[in-house]
């Protein structure tokens, strides 16, 4: 029988990633969507880590399964780390993307090259039914492009400009993004728990 992993996400994109880099795993892989659970977490932590903590925590003590939840977000150098994690309610939860990179790329207009790094960075948390909690993360540099491009990617991404890939995260290909981005890399490392953790 497959091992049942919940990941403690509603969001699509994300789950399309997820399968991919765990598309080699004997594994069963449900969204909260797909395991049938509706739940409203609170994400008050001061990290990244802290709040995927939190969210597979909240899953994990109603269903005893394995679960993972990530906490991600976009964090620009010249705003103090903002976005940060608050990436996904910055400007309002409803607010669209297209609307808060237009904000972002406004805040840095005056800002030249050098002065606009950001990094993606990603913490996944894997709780165990025996209670264990395992961390992983992963970072991606680049800078904040001056107009959005592309359309492979989700949320930040088409402002997120990778100068050695000479375009956005948003124009990279789902297998290249899943080799290089911040996800992909805690997503690997976590693979490894896994794999050590479930066999």
């Amino acid at each position: 029988m497959k091992n049942r992993i919940l990941f403690a996400t509603g969001n699509h994109g994300k789950m399309k990633e997820i399968k991919m880099i765990f598309s080699d795993m004997d594994v069963e892989l449900l969204s909260l969507e797909d395991a049938g659970i509706e739940i409203d977490i609170e994400e008050n932590g001061a990290s990244f880590e802290e709040n995927a903590i939190l969210k597979a925590k909240a899953i994990a003590a109603i269903r005893n399964e394995v679960v993972l939840a990530d906490d991600s977000g976009l964090v620009i150098d010249a705003l103090n780390g903002e976005p940060g994690i608050f990436s996904a309610r910055y400007m309002g939860e409803n607010t669209s993307y297209h609307i808060k990179n237009n904000n972002l790329m406004q805040r840095l207009d005056e800002k030249n090259e050098k002065d606009r790094t950001a990094h993606f960075v990603c913490a996944i948390a894997a709780v165990f039914p025996n209670g264990e909690v395992a961390v992983t993360r992963g970072s991606m540099d680049g800078v904040i492009a001056r107009e959005e491009a592309g359309e492979n990617g989700f949320g930040y991404d088409p402002i997120f400009y990778l100068p050695e890939y000479n375009c956005t995260a948003a124009q990279l290909s789902a297998d290249q993004k899943n080799r290089i981005s911040h996800r992909g890399k805690a997503l690997i490392e976590m693979k490894k728990v896994l794999v050590e953790k479930l066999i």
